[in-house]
């Protein structure tokens, strides 16, 4: 099961289960998560929801594999699109209790949450300019929000990864803790006792985004699939090599 999902009083833990894959988000995984969110938020025994990765680590990024061979024609219809916007269209509070790597599409994941919390393994990225990419699924325009343009733009376009002593001080972060999943799990039902009617309106009001900004950077992202860089990058990280740009 890819998905683990486990009720408890007022709120749910949402488990990302492909840990020989560092949890890797592959489509049915996304899809997974987005229709329980779905679920979730008609249910009213659930006022909160913690999203974790099993065996130390979030998720190190999006299946490379369902990547490689995919085009912009493809991604202008990508289904991923739609279990992005289900998550982020989810009404109550998400909390992201974040051990090891949250890497490209795993810290966009986690970049949805609106609380995250980190161990003290963790480790953040958004390393798509080392595939020829850029974050697809709006993680530069929420990294800019939270941490400013100056950060974003050094971790987008250098892919550098960040610890968790980085991310709380630059404000990515809400929580360290040296149990993040345990301290998660305490702040949850800390939230499932708080009036859920002013909790999703208090949401809505926070989570308010610019449209433009996150469909240009989708755009983009669709635009490099076809580019040869692109191709180059794969195939570097695959043969765990330097890759070799050419600007096509």
């Amino acid at each position: 099961m890819d998905l683990i999902i486990t009720k408890h009083d007022g709120w749910t833990a949402l488990t990302l289960n492909r840990p020989a894959q560092k949890n890797a988000l592959n489509t049915a995984l996304l899809a997974a998560v987005a229709g329980e969110l779905g679920r979730l938020a008609m249910d009213p025994a659930c006022r909160a929801v913690v999203l974790a990765g099993a065996e130390g680590n979030f998720a190190a990024g999006a299946d490379i594999g369902e990547i490689a061979d995919k085009g912009s024609a493809e991604g202008a219809t990508d289904p991923r699109k739609a279990h992005w916007a289900a998550i982020r269209a989810f009404p109550k509070p998400l909390i992201a209790a974040v051990e090891g790597f949250a890497l490209g599409g795993g810290f966009e994941l986690a970049l949805m949450a609106d609380l995250m919390v980190l161990g003290p393994s963790a480790r953040l990225g958004l390393p798509e300019t080392n595939l020829g990419l850029i974050p697809g699924a709006g993680g530069g325009q929420r990294l800019m929000a939270l941490a400013g343009r100056a950060r974003a733009t050094r971790m987008v376009l250098t892919g550098e990864i960040i610890d968790a002593e980085t991310a709380l001080a630059w404000g990515i972060a809400a929580y360290r803790a040296e149990d993040a999943l345990a301290f998660a799990g305490d702040l949850a039902a800390r939230l499932a006792r708080r009036a859920p009617l002013a909790l999703m309106a208090a949401k809505r009001a926070l989570v308010a985004e610019r449209g433009l900004a996150l469909d240009l950077e989708r755009e983009g992202f669709e635009a490099l699939l076809d580019s040869e860089d692109k191709a180059e990058g794969i195939v570097a990280f695959r043969e765990k090599r330097k890759p070799e740009f050419k600007g096509q």
